[in-house]
């Protein structure tokens, strides 16, 4: 669990990476953006790599309580994909510049853990959406002429590109309405008529 003053470093921290990159967050930029000395950052984390770890940590509970409610959830797979989908949108229509850390490449090419810990998050989320499509498969409420490993790739990386291409045009469209419609066609492409 975090303290007050980390969660609050951790806020900053997803601000400054949104409006700078992650070229721009140092803790020197963190400093001042929060009112914070350097030391007193230090004191809270050991590095700007902890700070990022900690970002990339609460994400990935995140995705472990979204599988365990899939896994407990009796919906038909569509409805459940569906559903997965639409937190995550609204989490970064809430939450815009979580996008930037998220979805931001070069932060983990150079950083071994930051890597480890995006593949974690990666893992989970297609393991889960896997899952779902692999019971509708048997339930025979998915098709079942393409494997579930490649229909869970569809679903994430269509998500991820309409996140993206949102987030790099200034999330100026309504991410949620897109959303909608992009489902609705991956359900198309998903369930058996």
């Amino acid at each position: 669990m975090q303290t007050e003053r980390q969660e609050q470093i951790i806020e900053k921290s997803i601000s400054l990476i949104a409006q700078k990159g992650i070229q721009g967050f140092t803790i020197k930029n963190l400093s001042k953006a929060i009112g914070f000395s350097e030391p007193a950052i230090y004191r809270h984390f050991k590095s700007k790599t902890s700070i990022l770890l900690t970002i990339l940590e609460n994400f990935k509970l995140m995705a472990d309580m979204l599988s365990e409610l899939m896994s407990d959830m009796e919906l038909p797979a569509s409805e459940k994909i569906s559903f997965m989908f639409e937190k995550m949108v609204d989490l970064f229509s809430e939450r815009p510049a979580l996008v930037s850390v998220i979805f931001s490449e070069e932060i983990f090419k150079n950083e071994e853990v930051l890597k480890n810990k995006i593949i974690e998050i990666l893992n989970i989320n297609e393991a889960t959406i896997e899952a779902i499509i692999l019971k509708g498969q048997k339930n025979k409420e998915v098709r079942t002429d393409v494997n579930e490993k490649s229909l869970a790739l569809m679903v994430m990386g269509s998500l991820r590109l309409m996140v993206k291409r949102w987030s790099l045009g200034g999330c100026k469209f309504d991410l949620r309405k897109e959303g909608k419609i992009l489902i609705a066609s991956i359900k198309l492409v998903l369930i058996i008529d």
